[in-house]
C-alpha cells in the first residue's frame, strides 16, 4: 500500500501530537485519582493487644467475618456478623460503616480497602479499628457490637486565626442543627461552614443522639475558634470546617469531592477537540498545496 505525501506528512504529524495528548492525559490522571479517593482517605486505625496464632481457628473465622463484609457492602452501607468459634475467644464480630451520603459502589471499594489496609496495621491482633473518610470497619474477639462507648479516640482542631464572632455563631448554629437532626446520618451547613456527624449502625436511635451530643459538645468546647475540627468517638464522630480553614477540602468538606469525574472529562473532551483541530488544519493545509500546484 502506497501512501500520498501529503498522507505521510499527515501520519507524522499525528505521531507527534498524539502522545502530547497522552501526555497531558496522564498529567491529569494523577489529579483524578485524588479527586475520587478522597473516601479512602486514612483518618485513624487501632489494634488490639490480644494476639492470635497463624492457622488457629480464630484466623479462620475472622477471614471468614472479612469476607461477609466486603460482600455485603456491596449492597448495604452498614451491617455486622458474628462468626462463632467453639469457644468466646474464637469468636470473632465485625461491622462496618459507610459515610451515609456514599453511594453502594463507593461504600463496597471503601470497605474494601479498609479491609485490605487493616490487615497488615494489625497483624495477628484479635481487635482491629481502621476509619476512612468515606467508611468505618471493626472486628474483635471480644463483644462490642450494640454496646455504646463514647470513648475519645481522635480530636483535630484547625488554627482559630482568622476566625470572628460571627464565624463561630455559624459554627455553632450548623452543630446545633446537626444535633436537632435525625437518622444516624447527619450533614448540613450555612455560609461558608459546613458540618457533618454519623453513628455506627448498632446504636439506638437514643443512644446515637447521646453519643453526637457528647461529640459535637466536645468540639465546641476543645477547638474553640479553630477553622476546622474533628471529633471521632468510638461509635460516633461530629466535624465541621469553614471556608476559611487552612485545610484540606477533599477530607474535610465532603461536598468538594464531588463533580471530580465531570470536570476530568470536560478537560479530555478539551483536549481531544484540540488534538481534532490539528488534524483538521493539517488537512486543509495538505488540501491548499496541492490545489496551488
Amino acid at each position: 500500500m502506497s501512501f500520498s505525501p501529503f498522507s505521510l506528512k499527515l501520519m507524522a504529524s499525528l505521531r507527534n501530537t498524539l502522545p502530547l495528548f497522552f501526555c497531558l492525559l496522564a498529567a491529569t490522571g494523577p489529579w483524578l485519582c485524588s479527586a475520587t479517593s478522597a473516601t479512602d482517605t486514612f483518618v485513624y486505625g487501632g489494634c488490639s493487644q490480644q494476639k492470635f496464632s497463624p492457622a488457629s481457628p480464630y484466623e479462620s473465622n475472622l477471614n471468614s467475618l472479612l469476607t461477609s463484609l466486603v460482600n455485603s457492602a456491596t449492597y448495604s452501607s452498614y451491617n455486622n456478623f458474628t462468626i462463632m468459634g467453639s469457644s468466646s475467644s474464637d469468636t470473632a464480630r465485625g461491622l462496618f460503616q459507610c459515610r451515609g451520603d456514599l453511594s453502594m459502589p463507593d461504600c463496597a471499594t471503601c470497605v474494601a480497602r479498609a479491609v485490605s489496609q487493616v490487615g497488615p496495621l494489625c497483624p495477628y491482633t484479635c481487635g482491629g479499628a481502621l476509619q476512612l473518610a468515606g467508611c468505618y470497619v471493626k472486628y474483635d474477639n471480644v463483644s462490642f457490637l450494640g454496646q455504646e462507648d463514647k470513648t475519645v479516640v481522635l480530636k483535630k482542631c484547625g488554627p482559630s486565626e482568622g476566625y470572628n464572632t460571627d464565624g463561630i455563631s455559624r459554627r455553632d448554629a450548623v452543630l446545633t442543627e446537626l444535633l436537632g437532626g435525625g437518622g444516624y446520618f447527619r450533614a448540613g451547613g450555612s455560609s461558608d461552614v459546613q458540618g457533618m456527624g454519623q453513628c455506627v449502625g448498632d446504636l439506638t436511635v437514643s443512644e446515637c443522639q447521646d453519643c453526637l451530643g457528647t461529640a459535637i459538645g466536645r468540639l465546641k468546647n476543645d477547638c474553640g475558634t479553630a477553622v476546622f475540627g474533628d471529633m471521632f468517638l468510638t461509635k460516633c464522630y461530629a466535624r465541621y470546617s469553614t471556608g476559611g480553614g487552612k485545610y484540606d477540602a477533599k477530607s474535610h468538606n465532603y461536598k468538594a469531592n464531588y463533580g471530580g469525574e465531570r470536570t476530568f472529562a470536560i478537560i479530555i473532551g478539551l483536549l481531544a477537540a484540540v488534538v481534532l483541530l490539528i488534524i483538521f488544519l493539517l488537512f486543509l493545509r495538505g488540501v491548499c498545496s496541492r490545489g496551488g500546484k
